[in-house]
């Protein structure tokens, strides 16, 4: 089994909610909801991956703040490595370029997302703090 590794963001807006972004429909977990990011590549930081990700996937720029957790999970096909760090916007225009949805939430309505299982973790970190 494959491992792949993954850098997140977790970003809020003015109101205070929380960008989501949905799976598009022929991709690995089709259509499940998951915080912004992608694949770090070879030579990477995890911030560099997620500054270069939300730039090729949302068309903004972000400055990367502190880890919120690392999550290991495992499934069917392979497993993943989970980096999620808060960030904070810092310019662009947010464009919906690979995501079959984005939406802004509340941290008390995320729950009623169908989240990738991963994410769940970090999900109850947010919701604690």
């Amino acid at each position: 089994m494959h491992t792949i590794e993954v850098a997140a963001a977790v970003m809020y807006n003015e109101q205070g909610e929380v960008l989501c972004a949905q799976r598009a429909d022929q991709a690995d977990l089709a259509k499940k909801w998951e915080f912004p990011g992608g694949k770090i590549q070879r030579g990477e930081s995890h911030e560099e991956a997620l500054i270069r990700e939300i730039k090729e996937e949302l068309s903004l720029d972000i400055n990367v703040q502190h880890r919120i957790a690392s999550i290991s999970h495992t499934y069917e096909s392979f497993r993943l490595v989970l980096h999620v760090y808060e960030a904070v916007i810092v310019g662009g225009r947010l464009v919906q370029n690979v995501h079959k949805n984005l939406k802004w939430m509340p941290l008390n309505r995320l729950h009623l997302l169908d989240w990738a299982p991963a994410n769940y973790v970090v999900l109850n970190k947010l919701q604690k703090s």
